[in-house]
Formats: structure tokens, C-alpha cells, sequence
């Protein structure tokens, strides 16, 4: 009788600490450094973001310097203008299958070592930019300081891209390109599956 009446209140217990849980929200990591440095750490701890953005700077390396410096201006251009276009909207965010497609083409683009116009290359990076930002945004609006955590988020992609795409654009022997295309092939993987992932939700 003791232990049931244990197991009663102990259900009770957690059942209050349930309902009066505030909700969380795990997309932006709370490194306790305040929200600039939240905003560097987000696209570093969620593959979903850092991959897309890494395909297109590996596709932007293999095609040479002046579509890496094209990339590295427009990506995080757009993706600063998706999140804030979230943040403020909040609106229900991009179903996830999108941001997975886009991650498994861009990928895609990166195994075939495709030689694309530079205006496709740019409109790819705009797409991953736009979509990925706005589905941050969205998960920005009950986020204090919002706009200072955008900023640290398109100073971390600058970054990204620069590392990236200007290690990839010095390579030179053709089995480094290789290797890179076999990055690209993974990502474009991962984001099959993903988007398998994403039609059984």
C-alpha cells in the first residue's frame, strides 16, 4: 500500500513538473557566453546546417577563387535575411524535406564536380541561405536578443565558407579533388536521408 501511494505521489510529482516546464528551445545551444557566441556555436552544432552550407563552399572551391568570394557574399547575405525575415514573421518554419533536398543537391553538385554558371552556383547558395535562415528564424522569436544572435550565426558562415572554400580552391592534385568530391557524395547521402527521414514524420 506504502509503495503505491509512492508511485502515486511520485507520478503526481512529475506530472506538475511536466505541465510547468518552460518550452524549450534546443536549436540555438545556450553556450552561456551570451547570444552572439550562441549564434557562432548554432551552425556548429547542428548538422542540418552545417552541412548544406559546407557543400556549397566545397562546390564553390572546385569551381575557383571568384565563385568562392561570389559564395562567401551571398550565403550568409541570405541566410542573415532568412532568419531575420523569421525572427520577425514567425511564422510557421520551412518543412524540414526542403532544407533536406537542398542539402542532398547541393551535395549532389559537390560528387560530380559539376561545372556550373556562376549564377547557378550563387542561385544554390541563395536557396540553401534563404530556406536554412528562415527555418532558424523561425526558432528565434521567443529568443532574447535575437537580432545579436543572427549576427554571431552569419559571422560563423562567413567563416565556414572562408576556411572552405579557400582550403578546396588552392588544391591542385587531382586525389585531393577527389577526396573532395567523395565529402560531397557523403553530404548528398545524408541528405537523402534525411529526406527519407523526413517523409516518415
Amino acid at each position: 500500500m506504502n509503495r503505491m501511494g509512492a508511485a502515486r505521489k511520485t507520478g503526481l510529482l512529475l506530472a506538475v513538473l511536466t505541465a510547468s516546464a518552460r518550452p524549450a528551445h534546443a536549436h540555438l545551444m545556450n553556450s552561456g557566453f551570451g547570444p552572439f557566441y550562441d549564434g557562432i556555436a548554432h551552425p556548429l552544432t547542428s548538422p542540418e546546417d552545417l552541412l548544406p552550407v559546407a557543400a556549397v563552399a566545397l562546390l564553390a572551391g572546385l569551381s575557383g577563387a571568384r565563385y568562392g568570394r561570389w559564395v562567401l557574399a551571398a550565403l550568409p547575405a541570405t541566410w542573415t535575411i532568412g532568419m531575420i525575415a523569421g525572427w520577425a514573421l514567425g511564422v510557421p518554419a520551412i518543412p524540414f524535406w526542403a532544407t533536406a533536398a537542398a542539402t542532398a543537391l547541393a551535395g549532389a553538385a559537390v560528387a560530380a564536380d559539376l561545372r556550373l554558371p556562376l549564377a547557378a552556383v550563387l542561385g544554390l547558395a541563395a536557396a540553401v541561405g534563404a530556406l536554412h535562415g528562415f527555418a532558424n528564424g523561425t526558432e528565434l522569436t521567443a529568443a532574447p536578443r535575437g537580432l545579436v544572435a543572427i549576427a554571431g550565426t552569419a559571422c560563423c558562415l562567413a567563416v565556414i565558407i572562408s576556411l572552405f572554400a579557400g582550403q578546396v580552391t588552392s588544391l591542385r592534385a587531382q586525389w585531393a579533388r577527389l577526396a573532395v568530391r567523395v565529402c560531397g557524395s557523403w553530404i548528398a547521402a545524408i541528405g537523402l536521408l534525411m529526406l527519407g527521414w523526413s517523409a516518415r514524420m
